[in-house]
């Protein structure tokens, strides 16, 4: 008598269900290395966006001049970035210093500002 050995393996019906598991686990994985990816270029252009603001809220510190409370705009580029910048200036209490917010935006999404800023010029 010849006696069946069973053989060792996998059926086709395992290896599917094996294939499916990580088919949907890869799938996750892009998307969020995608989300990732999206998430790091949105970062490094409000990064940008504020230090542009940053120079242009210092330039009006070092000047030397009193600006007047109005609003004043300007454009710069950086990391080869046209940006646009838009400088309100209000007159404070005592008139001593001015405050300024400063607000910076694309030049492809002017209406979106990345970057908000604070600052305050002192009296020459």
């Amino acid at each position: 008598m010849r006696s069946r050995r069973r053989q060792a393996g996998f059926t086709l019906l395992e290896i599917v269900v094996a294939l499916g598991i990580i088919a949907v686990a890869l799938g996750a994985a892009m998307k969020g290395v995608g989300a990732h990816i999206n998430n790091a270029a949105e970062l490094k252009r409000m990064t940008l966006a504020h230090w542009v603001g940053m120079n242009a809220l210092t330039e009006m510190q070092l000047a030397g001049k009193w600006p007047s409370p109005k609003t004043y705009k300007g454009s710069a580029t950086m990391a080869g970035i046209e940006w646009r910048w838009q400088a309100k200036v209000t007159a404070q209490e005592g008139d001593f210093v001015r405050r300024v917010d400063m607000s910076v935006s694309a030049d492809d999404q002017p209406d979106q500002a990345l970057a908000t800023l604070i600052g305050f010029v002192g009296k020459p």
